[in-house]
Formats: structure tokens, sequence, C-alpha cells
């Protein structure tokens, strides 16, 4: 007889609020309702206090110090490497690369794994709803490199059409890079389902998961991707830095992106030889207060427990969609059957940036614009749209307050 699985305890969400010291502000007289946390979640106390306490007591530079606030700064900075591969169960540390954040993973997976391997005629795949951080910098490759882009559509949903992407799929296919979750949708991509076939060709699967690692329990190894990417602010870390995962056989195949310090074995003026993995791809100083902090921010989500937050996060969501589609004049633009925590809308008749000026006078932090997605505002025939993410701290009184906020401010602007 199958065991009957407990229910989740829920997240006691006022004291985590209490954990957050932004969230005590007033803004324009108002409580802050922060409701932008898919372009940056705020930061506990947790995360604040390691990185000060690194600068306060342990700063150095890392690795071949021989003397003691090296070593600290450097078992530090290997610590949260090593919280990181347990975070996405990577299978060994030589797998996870520091860099600046999803970005700049990207177009280290282009510049060295791809412009390596493409000639004139070869194909990458990316699907109509990327960030244009995963649309760009396959483009600059395509143009140094003589290869194509090919799109994968969306339908009216904002689902990725699961058979035009297979069709895609060819014998000159060389890269297929997708979002995890969209940033502008919230549609999660079903990514074992899209792997695959990938897989199957022998053809490189990139993974941007900016959007996922808040909100979703990741397991590189059981999705077979090749790299997958992400940032540490959207995950309650400080800006400046982020991943990339990558297999480490594909890694140890890669030249190097950056030349400096960190990244050698041996210099003289007839070459170079290049350091072990992972160090081979962080030239220079790196972010160690960063790389801190996002280990403190992975100890501080591991903690609240991933499950329990995806649960809270997914009734947020549920909670937003019912009250906001009961507002005239308001669509709802993403309705994938399976979302992330976020809501993105247009509302007839009003500018989105007028709409969140008088919502910020409100104390209602949101995101409009085209959420560096303008191939999905394209699609959808829209300039831009209003967005409101939502993180673990955030209440169903909050989404009533956007409710109650959205109405007075319809009122105003027609």
């Amino acid at each position: 007889m199958a065991a009957v699985r407990e229910p989740l305890a829920p997240l006691d969400v006022a004291r985590i609020r209490a954990d957050f010291p932004v969230l005590s502000r007033r803004i324009h007289g108002h409580p802050l309702a922060y409701l932008d946390n898919a372009a940056s979640a705020q930061q506990p106390t947790a995360v604040i206090d390691a990185v000060a306490d690194y600068a306060r007591c342990h700063h150095a530079n890392v690795h071949r110090g021989v003397h003691t606030l090296s070593q600290e700064a450097t078992a530090l900075y290997e610590g949260a490497r090593e919280k990181v591969r347990r975070f996405v169960n990577g299978a060994s540390p030589a797998e996870i690369i520091f860099v600046r954040g999803t970005t700049e993973a990207i177009n280290l997976v282009a510049q060295s794994h791809g412009r390596a391997r493409l000639a004139p005629g070869d194909e990458i795949v990316v699907s109509e709803l990327e960030h244009h951080s995963n649309i760009v910098p396959w483009q600059l490759l395509a143009a140094q490199t003589g290869a194509r882009l090919r799109v994968a559509p969306i339908d009216r949903r904002g689902v990725v059409d699961f058979d035009a992407y297979r069709r895609l799929l060819g014998p000159r296919t060389r890269i297929v890079a997708l979002a995890h979750v969209s940033n502008a949708l919230g549609t999660v991509l079903p990514l074992p389902d899209f792997i695959g076939p990938a897989r199957e060709r022998g053809i490189t699967t990139v993974i941007d998961g900016a959007q996922a690692v808040p909100h979703l329990p990741v397991d590189v190894q059981a999705l077979g991707c090749d790299f997958y990417a992400f940032s540490a602010h959207k995950m309650y870390g400080p800006t400046g830095i982020g991943v990339l995962y990558a297999r480490e056989a594909v890694l140890a195949a890669m030249p190097p992106w950056q030349g400096g310090g960190d990244m050698i074995l041996t210099v003289s003026f007839q070459g170079s030889t290049w350091n072990h993995l992972p160090h081979r791809f962080e030239a220079g100083t790196p972010n160690v207060g960063g790389a801190v902090g996002l280990g403190a921010a992975i100890d501080y989500l591991e903690r609240m427990g991933r499950a329990r937050v995806a649960a809270h996060e997914q009734d947020l969501l549920e909670h937003a969609t019912a009250r906001l589609t009961t507002i005239d004049g308001l669509t709802v633009v993403g309705t994938a059957p399976v979302k992330s925590s976020l809501v993105s809308f247009a509302i007839e008749g009003v500018h989105p940036h007028d709409l969140g000026t008088v919502l910020d006078a409100r104390g209602i932090a949101v995101r409009t614009g085209h959420h560096c997605a303008m191939p999905v505002m394209e699609f959808f025939g829209v300039p831009a749209t209003t967005r409101a993410s939502f993180a673990l701290y955030n209440t169903r009184e909050e989404v009533d307050v956007l409710h109650d906020g959205l109405v007075d401010a319809i009122r105003m602007l027609r």
C-alpha cells in the first residue's frame, strides 16, 4: 500500500518577512508591497550579514595566498561553490563556474563552446519566449560564424509549440538554448521533453534558469542539460554574481573565454597553459563577497524548504490570477497551464508606465515595460505589460492591495 504523503506545513510568512529589512519601509507613506521579484528579489538579513562579515573579517584575494586571510577567503569562496553544486545537484565542483550573472554565463557558452564548433550553415534553436540575454548572444555568434538562428514559436497561451520545436531539430542544429521559466509570461517549460530529443541528436543544450532556481527544485543531472545558468540576485542573493553549471566533459573540451590571472598554470612569451577546471574560466580576481552572499542565499532557501516555497508561491499566483481577472479591461498576457509565480497583464486604455507610476505612489512596486523580451511583446501585439512577480515573503494581502490599487489607478488614468 502506497504511503500517504503528509501535506506540507505552510510557510510562516510573518516570521519570514521579519528576515527582510527592506519590507519594513514605507514608500510615499504606504507600506512597501514589493512585487518585482522577477527583476531582483530582496535580501534577507542572513545574506546581508554574511557579506558584511566577509568584508569586515575575512577579505583577501583567493587562491595561492599563504596568509590566514587569504586561506579563509578561499575556504569561503570554494565553500560557496560546493553549496551551489549541492543546490543544483552537479556531479563535481569542477562543473560550477562563478560568473557575473546569467547574461555572462550564456555569453561564455556562446563564445567558448559555440564559436569553437559552429560553421557556416549550422543552426542555433531558441524559443519565441526568450529573454534578450538568451537571444542576442546567439545572434552575435551566428554573425561571427555564419550560422543562423531558428525560432520555435509560441501559442496565444505563451506555450512553446513542441511539435514545431522538434521539426526544427535537424542535421545542422548544433545548439538549443531555452528558458526554464519565461520572465515575461511565467511559462514553465517541460524541460525533459525538450532536452531529450536534442540529446538524442548530439545537440548541445543551454538552459537559462534565472527565473527557475528561486521557485523550483532544479536537478541538472536529472535534466540532462549540458549548461544551466542562473543569477544570485533573483534568489535573495547579491547582484554581480551568478553561476554557469556545465557538464565536466563538455567544459574540459572548451577553450578559455577570457585570459588573465588564476586561469593559467604557466605563462611565457612563447605561450601559456591553462588551469584546471573550473578555474580555467574564472580569470582575474573574483567576486568573493558575492559568492559568499550566494552561498548564504542558498542556505536560507534550503532552510525554508523549496517545496514549501513553491507551494506558497503557487497559492499567490492562483489568488492573483483570480483577483486581477475580475478587473474590467484587464487581460492577462501568458496563460500557460503550468506557470511560475508571476502575472503579466495589459489594461485597455492605460499605458503600463503610467500605471506603474500611480501604483508606486501607493507603495506598490511592479515592473512595467517589455521585460527584455521584445519578441514576446510583438507576438502579443502590445508595447509593454505590467508584471507582478511573487516571492516567499509576499502575502495574499499584498495581492489584494495590488488589486485595489489597479482599480483606483484605472479610474484615475482613463
